[in-house]
């Protein structure tokens, strides 16, 4: 899994401890945060090649990008020159400090909507995963974190000085990372 080996949590982790945020009200007492992100554009369809099945969109930028349909797409046929491609991408990112409760895991789930036939095409990706780590350590005074992951692996990160809150991790606590990523395209009429 990219993400884990990635230990997305490393660049918010340290932030976790900044905010008083939490997932559920059983973890009240300890910190979390809780991060939103979402971007969106529309681009132009400027040609299509319903054989190869190309779309070349024109992005507010003026500049002209080339995207290939998997076979998936339905009701691509619909789609004309001067449509409006709209693309949102929300991405949530949870981070929490908890109790331990299980060992440290990794789940990942993804679930894909497709426009129903006869409609201008459309599609929504969500995808969501979940890491959990146990804190190994902490040392208050170099303001260090250590934490084994699911796979065994151990790593200690610094914690910004910008954390508050960093005395209410203890040893024995799990860190939690929860990101969920959602992306919607749809054609529209201009």
């Amino acid at each position: 899994m990219t993400r884990w080996t990635a230990w997305r949590a490393a660049a918010v982790v340290m932030f976790v401890v900044a905010s008083g945020a939490c997932a559920t009200t059983q973890e009240a007492s300890k910190p979390g945060v809780v991060a939103v992100e979402v971007v969106e554009f529309t681009s132009k369809v400027e040609a299509i090649d319903y054989q190869k099945r190309t779309v070349v969109l024109k992005g507010s930028d003026g500049k002209l990008r080339v995207f290939t349909a998997s076979k998936d797409v339905r009701n691509l046929d619909q789609v004309k020159p001067g449509d409006l491609v709209k693309v949102q991408l929300v991405e949530e990112t949870a981070l929490f400090v908890r109790k331990a409760s299980d060992p440290p895991e990794a789940t990942e789930t993804s679930t894909v909507g497709l426009a129903p036939k006869g409609k201008k095409p459309g599609v929504m990706f969500v995808d969501t995963m979940q890491v959990t780590a146990n804190v190994d350590a902490v040392d208050y005074q170099k303001r260090t974190i250590t934490l084994t992951g699911p796979q065994g692996n151990v790593r200690t990160y610094k914690v910004s000085d910008d954390v508050k809150r960093l005395d209410e991790v203890k040893t024995g606590d799990q860190v939690v990372l929860r990101v969920t990523d959602a992306l919607a395209i749809f054609v529209e009429k201009p």
